[in-house]
């Protein structure tokens, strides 16, 4: 049986309380001997090199079980997406029984903050079919991106103002609900960050495979970050690790607690 972690949106740089809370969480997971931690995207709060040197700094106890993809922060400043993730948008791995793809939905225009929505084009589509189909048979497939392919609540209202305003910085990827429905059957996990608040959503797909859309929220922010324990290409079972914290946050805009699955979608 094997382990893995799933954290986003630690903002490193933003203020001291939330660089605090990532050296807990990076000690909370060497602690728990996780064999794997996929972090969603963004790492930093200003893509600055000072912040991501503190990340660095941070998780080097655990950078050889770090997998990652960019989030929109980390394209502002002096842009650090190639620092985070060098290569193609779309990449898979194999790692044991667990196969990883990773889809960076960064663009260019996350360069300026006001400019937060993801990207996800026709061909970014076809590379995670070709990538997907990589995946050994009985895999447990996992795929990971920054922002959200579905729709969900806004964190505040500010978010609310500027898509009533028509702005797509709040929204959900234009072509995510189409990424969903491509993976339905041939993947068991989508996992991303953006919003700050935990999601889940479970649909089903002919012949009975789940495939659960899994939101981190903002880890630091939370205090807790989903563990998932696996064997044979399935999950077994799942637990909340704690930064310190021996209950939940209470619920409000920007914590919520661990929901309930979804009822399954036809």
């Amino acid at each position: 049986m094997r382990t893995f972690a799933h954290i986003s949106d630690l903002h490193l740089g933003r203020d001291a309380p939330t660089d605090a809370a990532v050296e807990r969480l990076a000690e909370a997971l060497l602690a728990a001997e996780v064999d794997l931690v996929l972090l969603s995207g963004d790492v930093t709060h200003k893509g600055r090199p000072c912040e991501l040197e503190l990340f660095e700094r941070t998780f080097a106890p655990l950078r050889s079980r770090l997998r990652l993809v960019p989030g929109n922060h980390d394209r502002a400043g002096h842009d650090v997406r190639e620092q985070l993730m060098p290569g193609p948008r779309v990449q898979g791995e194999a790692l044991g029984e667990l196969f990883l793809v990773r889809v960076d939905s960064t663009a260019p225009h996350n360069k300026s903050l006001l400019d937060a929505h993801g990207e996800l084009t026709r061909e970014d589509l076809g590379e995670v079919e070709a990538v997907v189909e990589r995946a050994p048979r009985g895999a447990l497939v996992v795929l990971m991106l920054h922002h959200h392919p579905l729709k969900l609540p806004f964190d505040h209202v500010g978010e609310r103002l500027v898509s009533l305003l028509g702005w797509p910085c709040a929204e959900e990827l234009d072509l995510g609900q189409e990424l969903v429905e491509r993976l339905r059957g041939r993947c068991d996990l989508i996992l991303h960050g953006h919003r700050h608040a935990l999601a889940e959503r479970r649909l089903l797909a002919p012949g009975g495979r789940a495939l659960r859309v899994l939101n981190a929220g903002s880890t630091p922010e939370l205090r807790l970050a989903r563990l998932v324990m696996h064997a044979g290409g399935r999950i077994l079972s799942e637990r909340w690790l704690h930064l310190g914290e021996e209950r939940l946050p209470r619920p409000s805009a920007r914590r919520a607690p661990p929901p309930r699955a979804a009822p399954a979608a036809a």
